[in-house]
């Protein structure tokens, strides 16, 4: 058995070197969740809201917020300092009888064993509260959280029952809605009473059994033998690539955009503003050589249809068609 703390049991000038071990245990099936779509089971991350990324434990300091969004912060050696120098005694201050305590006090039981050579001194206390029927109330520190406890025996193990302070316990007169006068039919109060006592008995813990969690197992098992099982996909890993075409596509869409009044617009930028007048000049002439080019194709366009129709009129004549100047030129050269 797991021991959770190691310490001892003082009363008087009796010291009681002990283990503690947790009595009890949680049975709850487990569930964890789950993501309904892919059936991967989703993690919980310490994160901070601010800094938008996981924080390790080593980063984190407890707080205490004295006022909306403000904090005092403590470190884990300030928090130690502040713990009873006695933090590894259950000290005995009184011995009580059992039913004088209410059960609502009772929190969490622990096992105590003998540790090095306490054997003696764990049976004289063991044997002491059995002969007595009495209880030790002692306080106790553990996990920095301060408790009343209650010490007594059970099969012959020294039980302690970490107990609530009386602060720590809410007021009945806090509970709403409780009548405070009501009448009873005598009749139904003696009806009441019998079923009580016809349905009394010894305690016997072992006849009560948590149905729920026996149907659940139940159906749990039900679900794997008929192979109702979500397999959670591989986690695949976070690639940090960059898709070149988009970054190139998305810097020239905003260069695309107006420039903020006052910034910088950098060596680049500069460079290409100088260049600007000198692509402006040499572009002038290409321009001015285009427009003419736009201008002067209707007056081709015409020429060629005149000497086209001159053609097709001298060869419905029988003559030769006329040649033009640079023919003409030509043929008289020839002529000479």
């Amino acid at each position: 058995m797991h021991t959770v703390w190691k310490g001892a049991i003082s009363f008087g000038l009796v010291h009681v070197p002990v283990k503690m071990h947790t009595a009890t245990e949680d049975k709850d099936i487990s569930m964890r969740m789950i993501h309904k779509e892919c059936g991967s089971p989703l993690s919980y991350v310490r994160s901070c809201p601010v800094c938008k990324e996981e924080v390790g434990w080593d980063e984190i300091v407890k707080g205490y917020e004295y006022e909306k969004g403000k904090f005092v912060l403590f470190d884990k050696d300030e928090m130690e300092q502040l713990q009873d120098d006695a933090s590894r005694a259950i000290a005995i201050l009184d011995f009580v009888d059992l039913a004088e305590i209410d059960p609502i006090y009772y929190q969490k039981t622990y096992y105590l064993s003998p540790d090095q050579a306490g054997n003696n001194a764990y049976q004289l206390l063991r044997e002491a509260l059995v002969q007595t029927g009495k209880i030790g109330i002692a306080k106790v520190t553990i996990r920095a959280k301060s408790s009343l406890a209650a010490i007594r025996v059970i099969e012959n193990c020294l039980v302690m029952e970490t107990m609530f302070y009386p602060d720590e316990i809410r007021a009945v007169t806090q509970v709403p809605n409780i009548p405070e006068h009501v009448e009873v039919n005598p009749k139904e109060l003696e009806m009441a009473k019998l079923l009580i006592g016809q349905l009394s008995t010894a305690f016997e813990p072992e006849q009560y059994t948590d149905e729920y969690r026996q149907r659940l197992l139940e159906r749990i098992g039900q679900k794997i033998a008929g192979e109702e099982v979500r397999t959670a996909p591989a986690a695949q890993p976070a690639a940090n690539v960059v898709d070149l075409m988009a970054a190139l596509q998305a810097s020239i869409e905003a260069m695309k955009g107006p420039r903020p009044i006052g910034t910088d617009p950098g060596p680049a930028a500069a460079t290409a503003a100088a260049a600007e007048p000198k692509r402006r000049k040499k572009a002038a002439p290409a321009a001015a050589a285009d427009t003419a080019a736009e201008e002067a194709a209707p007056r081709r366009k015409k020429t060629a249809r005149k000497a086209e129709a001159g053609a097709q009129k001298a060869a419905n004549d029988g003559e030769e068609p006329a040649a033009t100047g640079g023919t003409r030129r030509k043929r008289a050269r020839t002529e000479s």
